[in-house]
This record gives structure tokens, sequence and C-alpha cells, in this order.
């Protein structure tokens, strides 16, 4: 294949996604009590729910659709999550057809992604790039940190949060979130985790999570630790927060945390990954490495709060 016919097919790619996809990604006009505001946002489903940042509408007084096609419709924040920055919208009037879900689990770095939005006002823009990398972590606003979040080279401004970042069959693989540099976009990344957070958006309202009260960083084990863990790295506990699940259950600053459930736990972000809401109010195994022994500590995660 020679220059000419690889261009060809890379723009035949991209004008597919966009003739697909961007018929359902809305420009959303945010009011607040300071202002107005600007995103995306894309329909997901065939009764009028569309997701976007929460970012996007956070301190929303009102919030308004406009589609490619002209029309146009007042929405209502069904639910909103700043700790994976997402958001629920439902609109009050009829929408095209919700776009193809994908799964970032399979995306690979180089991968062609498309871009679709509304940056700096100028609706219905479309971008290309490739996956320039995977598993990035992105701080929120909250101070937590979304993790597993795609990295990109297509061009995003602001105006494309809660935009659709696809792939190239069409299907919805992120959330454009954030721009973190020229060449530099990011995406919150559609699989499993966000897919139970953007269910419970839509169903409750909210994301139900549990807390220990915990901060840790992943540490390298000794032979003699690694041999009886059955693991080369564990978390190391830097700090409890008095009064917390973990400071009741005796958990203290220096144990390095092995597994809980029964799971292996190499990070901090493995931690996180097993505060469900299932976890809530159930009582769990913490096995820790502590003055040379393994240690059985039993705790019981509380529903973590966020103001």
């Amino acid at each position: 294949m020679d220059d000419s016919e690889a261009l060809d097919a890379y723009s035949s790619t991209v004008m597919r996604v966009a003739q697909t996809v961007l018929p359902s990604v809305a420009a959303v006009s945010v009011r607040t009590r300071q202002g107005m505001g600007a995103g995306s946002a894309s329909v997901i489903t065939d009764g009028g729910h569309l997701l976007t940042s929460a970012h996007v509408v956070e301190a929303a007084v009102g919030v308004e659709l406009a589609f490619p096609d002209g029309s146009v419709a007042a929405a209502s924040v069904i639910g909103a999550d700043p700790l994976s920055d997402l958001a629920v919208l439902h609109a009050d009037g009829p929408t095209p057809p919700p776009v193809r879900m994908g799964d970032a689990a399979a995306l690979g770095v180089g991968q062609l992604v498309v871009a679709l939005g509304n940056p700096r006002g100028f609706s219905g823009s479309v971008t290309a790039g490739i996956v320039s990398a995977l598993g990035r972590s992105l701080p929120t606003r909250s101070g937590r940190v979304i993790d597993e979040v795609i990295q990109t080279d297509a061009a995003l401004n602001p105006g494309n949060s809660g935009g659709v970042l696809a792939d190239s069959a069409g299907r919805m693989v992120g959330v454009n979130t954030a721009v973190a540099g020229i060449g530099l976009g990011l995406a919150v990344p559609i699989n499993a985790t966000t897919r139970e957070i953007i269910d419970a958006l839509r169903t409750t309202g909210r994301v139900r999570r549990a807390w220990l009260g915990i901060a840790g960083a992943t540490v390298p084990l000794g032979p003699d630790v690694a041999a009886k863990a059955g693991a080369r790295v564990g978390m190391q506990v830097v700090s409890v927060v008095a009064k917390s699940p973990a400071a009741a259950a005796g958990a203290r600053a220096g144990d390095i945390v092995l597994s809980l459930d029964g799971v292996a736990i190499a990070d901090p972000t493995a931690l996180q990954r097993r505060m469900v809401a299932g976890a809530i109010g159930r009582r769990m195994e913490m096995t820790v490495w502590r003055n040379g022994a393994l240690v059985d500590v039993v705790v019981e995660p509380e529903e973590l709060r966020v103001a």
C-alpha cells in the first residue's frame, strides 16, 4: 500500500466514525449561579440518558443540549460522581440513537482513536490521533485519582470534556476529560468499573464506595517475605486515619498489606478497586506483614462520604 492509499484508508475510517458517532454527541450549555459553562455529552440509552464529565455539570442550575441535527432539549442531572469525573444526564425531549459502548481494555498503544465533541464552542468537531499511552492516573478535584486513564494525541480543547473518544469501529472507549498539554489529552476509560459507575448513576443517582482510612505506597518485598507471602510487592501503610475502620481494626503505619478478602494487594490502586459498595459493612480479613510475621487483621469498611 502506497502513502496515498494509506491516507485514503485513514480518512475513510475517521469519516465513518464521525458519521456514526457524531449525531449522538451533544453540545452542553450549563448555567450556574456563577455564570455559564460548556462541554459535551453523548447519548447512551434509548431512554434519553447522556454521559458527560462531572466537572462539566458541577453546580449546574440549568442544562441545555444541542445536537448536530439542530434539535435542542433541556436536560436534568441524574447523578454526578466527582471521584470518577462522570455524570449522567436525562434529556427532556427526543434524542438521537445511543452510541455503542466499547471496552478500553481492548485498546493498544498506537491504535487509532477519534475524539468527538464541541471544543471552544465549535459544535460537531472531530479530531483523530492515536493511543499514546494506557494506564495513566488522573487526579480529580475531589483529591481522588482515576486509574487506567487513556492518553491520546488527538487534539482536545476546553469544551471537549464529556465528549466521546471512539475506536476505529465507532465504539466509545473513553470520555474526554482533560487537556494536559499540547498533543496530550486524557480520557476516562469505558471499562467494567466505569460501566458499573454509569449504571449506578443512571439508576440511583449516586455511587456508593467503601472506605478503610489508610494511605499507602507500593514497596518491594524481601526474598524471605516474598517467599512467605507468595508475592514480590505489597502496599506499605503510610498513614491510618484516626477513628477509621482501619484504625479500629488495629492497622498500623508500617504494616505491609498483602491481601484483602483473599485478593492480593500490590498497590493502592488494587486496594481502591476492592472498595466497592458490596464491601460496606462487611467483615473482611486483611493480611499484613508486621514485625517479621504474617498478621491477619479483620476490617469492616464504612461508606465513603464525599463532601
